[in-house]
């Protein structure tokens, strides 16, 4: 065999090898083929040819290598038990920047499925090559091997930290000030899937100075950047005080409000996430939140979407009035409560109405005026009516018994009382008539109007256990009126007139 045959075998072998890596990188990226590669046994095939001797086959099997792995968890498991990690990571750093991106995306899609498979990336070395990747001149690779942390990271605590200890935070704080947006957004993802862990994983990420960075790309016109620095500066914010105040220090207010009028939705939730972080704190906190407009501009928030974007607007609503009075009565002031209530009754899913069930109970909770203020909206009917109906869930109706409790200990607004005295289960109707109780012995006007809407006719057929409180209660309330007058409002009275009336024998 002559030279130039041996030469013409190994191209026919090199244009063989490089048609069929490519062939399954296209086939991979259609669902639909998965199944039948997988049981053709594709990934033991694609292994050996990581390293071959021509950059171009090496690329093209792990970018088919990533797609299958990326499809599916049993896919992903077969990457790691075919040893193939080690060799998709050897001489990585050598590489050119083709296959490092082409790699990284192989981690990715591996590390995505399960904190399993992220454990088997960690264990085989892969986090220290992707930290080089980081340090990469190509804003690509730095690009894949964020993704790749941040699908390592997002897991749990444990891979979140063995990320931090490979020394990724402070590049991944460089990256987020490339000028390239795509890798910025990514860089800002895993620095939020680092820090929302734990209060440690955060402050790690404040010592690399990434607060400061974030912030000033509060108002980036990116809408998908925006989405991952409000969420970033979110979970570091929500683990303490501490925290929440260095976020506030990098002068996001009033700057912050302006997200909760973007178009994009999910601009507007996490901007309200943001806020309701810091929020949920101190009443410190929550009165800077007001002082900047914070609450004002939430309300116009809630009031102009709709779903799962409105909840952490209702959550920052509860937040602030559960610290105190004056608090509470800046979001009745800012005319909190309409929005609140029409969550109530516009949303569908219970875990919305059950927020802003919480919320109404705290803004009510703190005295008589501020009671009258929810009461008054005509919220009281709507949230007995959730707690009575067996299709709310467990959660919808333990918040609405809390706000009800919460709201009516401190409601002296009778009429309110009044349209819940005839559908209360005794659990509630203790309260609404220890209301009573508390009232109609010192006003005159009331008594009488009492009577005469039938509310102390109602009271007479509540069936009270003898020396419980609500009995106390109903003895309190007769009290107050002459005892002819409570026994004609009691049950059987008209039966035992007729009665006397038949057995009376006039004298003539």
């Amino acid at each position: 065999m002559s030279q130039r045959q041996v030469l013409q075998v190994f191209e026919q072998y090199q244009r063989a090898r490089t048609q069929f890596v490519q062939a399954v990188a296209e086939l991979a990226a259609r669902p639909q083929n998965v199944g039948l590669l997988q049981s053709a046994g594709v990934v033991s095939l694609l292994r050996p040819l990581l390293l071959d001797v021509v950059p171009t086959v090496q690329q093209s099997a792990a970018l088919a290598l990533g797609r299958l792995a990326d499809c599916n968890n049993d896919l992903a498991e077969a990457v790691v038990k075919g040893d193939i990690l080690p060799q998709l990571l050897c001489s990585l750093s050598e590489q050119n920047r083709f296959y490092k991106k082409a790699a990284a995306f192989v981690l990715r899609a591996v590390g995505k499925h399960s904190p399993q498979l992220a454990q088997a990336i960690v264990q085989c070395g892969a986090l220290e090559m992707l930290v080089i990747c980081l340090e990469d001149f190509d804003p690509g690779v730095k690009e894949a091997a964020s993704w790749a942390l941040t699908y390592i990271a997002r897991h749990n605590s444990e891979l979140s930290q063995a990320v931090v200890d490979a020394g990724a935070v402070p590049l991944l704080v460089l990256c987020i000030q490339e000028p390239e947006i795509a890798l910025k957004r990514i860089a800002a993802s895993t620095l939020s899937d680092i820090s929302k862990h734990s209060p440690e994983l955060a402050q790690t990420v404040v010592d690399a100075g990434a607060i400061a960075h974030l912030a000033q790309m509060i108002l980036n016109p990116d809408a998908k950047l925006k989405r991952q620095v409000l969420s970033a500066l979110s979970q570091i914010a929500k683990h303490s005080v501490d925290l929440a105040e260095l976020v506030v220090e990098a002068e996001i207010f009033p700057v912050v409000l302006t997200c909760l009028k973007d178009s994009d939705e999910y601009v507007k939730k996490n901007g309200a996430t943001l806020i309701r972080e810091i929020a949920k704190h101190t009443p410190e906190l929550s009165q800077l939140i007001v002082n900047a407009g914070g609450v004002a501009a939430v309300i116009d928030c809630i009031g102009s979407c709709r779903g799962t974007v409105r909840l952490p607007g209702i959550m920052t609503l509860g937040y602030v009035a559960a610290h105190s009075e004056n608090l509470s009565m800046a979001v009745i002031v800012s005319k909190g409560i309409p929005p609140l209530c029409v969550c109530l009754i516009e949303e569908h899913e219970d875990h919305i109405k059950a927020a802003a069930a919480w919320a109404l109970g705290l803004i009510g909770r703190h005295t008589p005026e501020h009671a009258h203020a929810v009461a008054a909206a005509n919220v009281l009917p709507t949230l007995l009516a959730m707690y009575l109906n067996t299709n709310s869930s467990e959660d919808l109706q333990m918040k609405t018994k809390k706000a009800l409790k919460n709201i009516l200990q401190k409601c002296t607004h009778l009429p309110a009382l009044e349209s819940l005295l005839h559908d209360a289960p005794l659990n509630i109707m203790k309260y609404i008539v220890g209301q009573f109780s508390k009232v109609l012995p010192h006003d005159s006007k009331a008594r009488r109007l009492f009577v005469t809407t039938g509310g102390l006719k109602k009271i007479q057929e509540i069936k009270a256990e003898p020396g419980s409180l609500l009995q106390e209660y109903i003895n309190t309330i007769n009290s107050c009126y002459p005892e002819e007058v409570v026994r004609y409002y009691s049950p059987g009275y008209p039966e035992t007139l007729l009665e006397r009336v038949e057995n009376y024998h006039p004298v003539f």
